[in-house]
């Protein structure tokens, strides 16, 4: 396949876009100047068709504000046996309530807001993918559609922009997305099949207690002791009910009672995630987490209320995906920088898409060989501005292998 690369402006022009884009970064929920920028941009690209989605349109009849994120699609014009299929490409967009302290002249200027994750990254990526096809759209068979998702960070972006009806207004029969990677070196493409990022639940547990004074516990029914054993407890579903060779990670990330410390609160709050690359792995965790909760609670006389805030499935990428992915990042980058490493048990709603649509998740290498490359969500996090034509590249090229005639 012959690779389609980036000239010299387009590359200014993404890099250029990504700057302005990580100077003032927006929230989950929150990207309307962020999707202005980029509907801006996708205008100056012929034959870029920007969609609406049907929620959106129903949204302003009412006189409501359309939801953040953008849709648009290219069609080809070359003939050819694969002039019916349609390949999506995806971006996140959104950023984190992050301090930054990377010292960039382009660095945040929005106190308390980061890309500490490299959205402004993958955007700017997408967009080059869209200037490359747009430019090459004579040449280009089929439809390709372009997804600048709402909050990634919150892994519930993707779905509300599913909600809204973005498969009312696209069809793909195939989906790329990717994620800088800054432990890997720029030049190089991680291309796993099966597991990469882990599958997840979140739940808030409601224990509930008989408050009252201190001084008097034997007229009370204390739910923080309650909730200090269950959090201990909850650990021991790693270490002594799952198989060493698998992964779970359980955290307890808050816990929320009460003051003064004088009196005994009613009820305690706890938010609790799961995370698995093995989906029985998952259930079974899941499980003893009810059990153990239900029984700590019952031991110590209180009541529990359990709600599943949300479900997230596994990124896993398929043979034949990955085949496919594989030969594009070899077109791109050379078979030699086409690598592997191991999987991590962060999430990515990026899933949600791969439960619908046959789809493949891309680590892009965004590290500088010889220094250090703090990790996503650091202060200091960076990714590697030279990486950009790879992603850019990399996404066109994987367009091409879907639709090229074999």
């Amino acid at each position: 396949m012959t690779v389609w690369r980036m000239n010299s402006s387009m590359t200014e022009a993404v890099t250029a876009f990504r700057h302005e884009c990580h100077e003032y970064p927006e929230l989950s929920h929150e990207e309307y100047e962020t999707s202005r920028r980029i509907c801006e941009f996708l205008k100056t690209l012929p034959g870029v068709e920007i969609l609406t989605l049907p929620g959106d349109r129903a949204a302003e009849k009412d006189g409501q504000r359309p939801g953040p994120g953008v849709a648009a699609r290219l069609r080809g014009t070359a003939p050819g046996a694969a002039a019916g299929v349609e390949v999506g490409l995806r971006a996140d967009i959104d950023a984190l309530r992050q301090h930054e302290e990377t010292g960039l002249p382009w660095a945040s200027r929005v106190p308390g807001v980061m890309h500490a994750c490299g959205h402004d990254f993958h955007m700017a990526a997408l967009l080059g993918a869209a200037a490359l096809l747009s430019a090459h759209r004579e040449e280009l068979t089929g439809t390709v559609d372009f997804l600048f998702q709402t909050a990634e960070e919150t892994t519930d972006g993707m779905q509300a922009m599913i909600d809204r009806g973005l498969f009312e207004v696209i069809s793909p029969d195939y989906v790329f997305g990717l994620h800088n990677r800054p432990e890997v070196p720029t030049g190089q493409i991680v291309c796993n099949e099966g597991p990469l990022m882990a599958a997840k639940i979140n739940v808030t547990v409601r224990m509930i207690g008989f408050g009252g004074h201190g001084s008097m516990p034997h007229r009370n029914i204390d739910p923080v002791v309650a909730a200090a054993s269950a959090i201990l407890s909850l650990q021991t579903i790693v270490s002594r009910n799952t198989d060493p060779q698998k992964s779970v990670v359980l955290t307890v990330g808050y816990l929320a009672a009460g003051e003064p410390a004088n009196m005994v609160v009613d009820d305690v709050t706890l938010g609790i995630c799961i995370r698995a690359q093995d989906d029985e792995i998952l259930a079974m965790a899941e499980s003893r987490m009810t059990a153990i909760l239900e029984g700590t609670a019952a031991a110590y006389g209180c009541r529990v209320e359990i709600t599943c805030d949300q479900r997230l499935p596994a990124v896993f990428n398929s043979p034949t995906m990955t085949k496919a992915a594989r030969r594009a990042a070899a077109a791109v980058v050379g078979a030699e920088q086409v690598i592997t490493v191991p999987p991590v048990m962060a999430s990515e709603d990026f899933a949600v898409m791969m439960a619908r649509v046959p789809s493949f998740f891309y680590w892009v290498g965004s590290g500088r060989a010889g220094e250090e490359n703090p990790p996503w969500h650091h202060p200091a996090f960076r990714a590697d501005d030279r990486a950009l034509p790879t992603a850019a590249e990399l996404l066109a090229a994987s367009v091409r292998e879907m639709l090229t005639d074999r």
